[in-house]
């Protein structure tokens, strides 16, 4: 599996987070809406000492209740088993899922801390009448360092629109995962990935 840069996967989970009396993600064109949630969200993490400093339960709290509404975790992990999906029973499938959820939020919490000031810049934005499917494109201009694309893909829900991939430098989130989840799966069976991923969630715990 390749390696993201924590941090700006961080940034890209916030930024579509709502804060305060913004409108959720789900509502509007979605370009406008992250647009008109990002200075809010990094402003409430650059003032945050207790997030700065590394306050875990704070971190994951803040990411409990102003990320995850706006992700679509089932779609997320259907995308990253790929075909597996289909061979997965219904109770398989939650288990997974909640897995997938927990792992991804247990990393980009611990990596919260690190943001450091990056600037996000938002690329002109089209999407025809009655499209279902959106990418809003920006780039994260760092000092020092050549800028990084960050895109994120959604989809329009019967709940409105929700997150279901986000690209780091061309590399998808979801499909970043979908080699070393086969290969778990060829070796050791759908329920052998489940046990593969809760042995990683109680690792961190532990951590």
């Amino acid at each position: 599996m390749k390696l993201f840069n924590l941090p700006l996967l961080v940034i890209a989970l916030l930024l579509p987070a709502g804060a305060g009396a913004q409108a959720p993600l789900s509502n509007g064109a979605p370009d406008v809406l992250v647009k008109s949630v990002t200075n809010e969200v990094l402003e409430i993490v650059r003032k945050d000492r207790d997030i700065q400093s590394g306050d875990r339960k704070k971190v994951l709290d803040l990411v409990e209740a102003k990320v995850l509404p706006h992700f679509d975790f089932i779609r997320m992990t259907q995308l990253a088993m790929g075909r597996d999906w289909r061979s997965a029973a219904p109770a398989q499938q939650k288990s997974l899922t909640d897995e997938f959820r927990t792992l991804l939020v247990r990393t980009y919490s611990k990596a919260l801390t690190e943001y450091k000031n990056q600037v996000i810049e938002f690329k002109p934005f089209t999407m025809k009448p009655g499209d279902t499917d959106a990418r809003v494109r920006t780039q994260v201009m760092q000092s020092g360092a050549k800028p990084i694309t960050l895109d994120y893909f959604l989809e329009k829900k019967p709940q409105g629109w929700k997150v279901v991939d986000i690209e780091v430098g061309g590399i998808s989130l979801v499909t970043n995962y979908r080699d070393s989840f086969a290969s778990e799966v060829r070796s050791g069976g759908v329920d052998g990935l489940i046990k593969s991923l809760q042995a990683k969630n109680r690792s961190a715990e532990a951590k």
